[in-house]
């Protein structure tokens, strides 16, 4: 990856506009100066993901993290910085010249190629071991599972041989050091066997990342070994709720949702039933972060198809309700009497399975069915508290329209009396308070008082005058005599602060997204600095109000650095001098009028 100048980094960024990049990702919409979304680094029903075109930055204020589009692609997309910037390069049409790399930057870049070209060495070997003599037992398996060539080769299955030692020794006449072996997991070593294989006498399953490269494998044992299947430990290029088996190729299907199993073997069943858009999560549950990965895609539904024992109702009642938050629209479909998909479509054929498809259960109506089951419904205090816990979910449907549509199909099904089911419903979302951020904003002076304790009513104050000095600029002008940077609480709120100055000193104009940029080299949080810029905005007061509410906000912060040095004064005669001086500046700055 070539290096990248501060003057190209410039040009790439002000030829990248924030919220073109992050809409490839997260469906915005616009809601005054800035655009709303679910964020998608935690799962949530109501937007709080805030991306502002003016300032080229996001600040999420439920999960608190904050960037421009670097970082964006950077945390979403587990990019480098050198990987990110090329992107960027790529999406504006500007060419990187090739020339002499940083070493911090060749070193990370080269770490990453080098593990991925182990991944692809080795699942080059085990590719053809399945196909050499010594591995008709892995063929004999998969012939029995009635995989065909064709979609062995599109999911690049293969076998580890029973040599506990045969990749290592490949690998390592490939140039491979031992370092670079154990960092890609596919290599253990220890005292008593020296360096040995994480994975033999297993048929294996290579795990692909949304770009095709290969990042991790798993593997079925062959014969009474344990555990059964065995994964890929986590690496710099593989984590297991960042990536689900079989994405690589569903994400091309062109069907407008993904069908979501539990395994290898049931993917790989229903892509050769012509049910290409399958997934399963990696040997873990599923979690709210798969499902964010899954609405990248832009699709509207999954179907859950897990087994159809216990279990596999427990994991699509855990699904359920993250597939939710994600803003999927959830049904789940019943193979009964049959175990999973591979068994059905064995015995039933994919025309059969279509039709369960076609009567999938929404997924709200069998969390409450599933519910309604664990209840003795004729006892009359099971019966109360499954009205409760009923009522309870229907109070969390934020769509009014959906909401009562679920109340009406609840009413059909179960014998609750409407009147007594809608004022618990009612209640519960009385109970529930909570505050939307599309609600009416609090007001300027109300902000700081909101917070708890001195430190959050300090913070808050500085947070709103960094937003008001970066959407108005001008602002700058009136205070900079009466507060300096140094004037504010905590070293990252002194350092945006003397940038921001700085920006407006020489530019006429603060550019947030340069400052966050600029965090992770300064050692300074990237997140909490976004969020300084996302203080209550000012653009609904009046001139009378702007006025007011900025000289309580400076005198705010002005009394509290007097308050510092106070303290500091009591043992330093300088000190004592320089906080005497401040007073009396503090005195008359109560009389200016802004």
């Amino acid at each position: 990856m070539p290096y990248i100048s501060d003057e190209l980094k410039e040009q790439i960024l002000s030829s990248t506009d924030v919220v073109d990049v992050i809409s490839d990702y997260v469906n915005l919409t616009r809601k005054g100066a800035n655009y709303w979304g679910l964020c998608p680094f935690h799962g949530e029903k109501t937007p709080s993901f805030s991306v502002s075109s003016a300032k080229q930055i996001y600040y999420c204020f439920g999960c608190h993290k904050g960037g421009d589009s670097v970082r964006f692609l950077m945390e979403y997309d587990n990019m480098s910085f050198p990987e990110a910037m090329a992107h960027l390069a790529a999406k504006a049409g500007i060419e990187i010249p090739e020339s002499e790399e940083r070493p911090r930057d060749r070193k990370l870049a080269d770490k990453k190629t080098r593990l991925f070209e182990i991944q692809k060495q080795a699942a080059a070997f085990y590719y053809r071991q399945l196909r050499q003599p010594g591995g008709e037992t892995g063929m004999r398996y998969f012939e029995k599972r009635q995989l065909t060539p064709e979609l062995m080769h599109r999911f690049g299955l293969g076998y580890a041989p029973k040599a506990m030692d045969a990749l290592y020794r490949h690998l390592k006449e490939q140039g491979f050091s031992d370092a670079e072996l154990k960092d890609s997991g596919l290599v253990q070593f220890d005292e008593k066997r020296g360096a040995h294989d994480k994975f033999f006498n297993r048929v294996m399953f290579p795990i692909m990342n949304a770009n095709n490269k290969v990042i991790a494998f798993g593997g079925r044992v062959l014969g009474d070994g344990e555990p059964k299947y065995l994964n890929s430990p986590e690496t710099p290029i593989f984590e297991k709720s960042r990536n689900l088996y079989g994405l690589h190729l569903a994400r091309k299907s062109r069907e407008q949702s993904f069908i979501l199993c539990e395994g290898y073997m049931d993917v790989i069943a229903l892509h050769q039933g012509g049910f290409d858009h399958a997934v399963a999560s990696l040997g873990t549950a599923f979690t709210g972060e798969h499902a964010l990965l899954m609405k990248r895609f832009r699709r509207d539904t999954v179907y859950l198809c897990y087994d159809s024992d216990s279990a596999g109702t427990k994991a699509a009642l855990r699904a359920i309700p993250m597939l939710r938050d994600a803003g999927f629209k959830v049904r789940v479909i019943h193979m009964e009497p049959y175990k999973d998909p591979d068994e059905f479509l064995k015995n039933e054929g994919p025309e059969a399975f279509q039709e369960r498809i076609k009567e999938a259960e929404n997924g709200f109506l069998f969390e409450i069915r599933m519910d309604a089951q664990s209840h003795t419904l004729t006892d009359p205090d099971e019966m109360a508290a499954f009205e409760n816990r009923t009522a309870q979910k229907l109070s969390e449907i934020a769509d009014a329209f959906q909401r009562e549509n679920y109340i009406k199909e609840v009413l059909r099904i179960y014998e609750i009396p409407e009147r007594t089911l809608r004022d618990m419903v009612g209640a519960h979302a009385l109970s529930g308070g909570g505050d939307s951020l599309y609600k009416k904003p609090v007001t300027l002076e109300e902000k700081p008082r909101r917070e708890k304790g001195k430190a959050g009513v300090i913070e808050a104050s500085q947070r709103i005058l960094l937003t008001w000095l970066s959407e108005e600029p001008e602002i700058y002008h009136k205070i900079k005599d009466h507060l300096l940077p140094q004037d504010f609480e905590g070293e990252d709120f002194q350092s945006v602060a003397a940038q921001v100055y700085r920006q407006i000193a020489e530019e006429g104009k603060v550019s947030p997204g340069r400052i966050v940029m600029r965090s992770e080299e300064e050692g300074g949080d990237a997140d909490r600095r976004s969020g300084m810029f996302f203080g209550e905005s000012q653009s609904d007061l009046s001139e009378a109000e702007k006025a007011k509410a900025l000289k309580e906000t400076v005198i705010r912060i002005k009394e509290n650095a007097l308050a510092r040095n106070e303290e500091a004064g009591q043992s330093d005669l300088a000190a004592l001098a320089q906080y005497m001086e401040e007073k009396k500046q503090l005195d008359a700055l109560r009389k200016i009028q802004f």
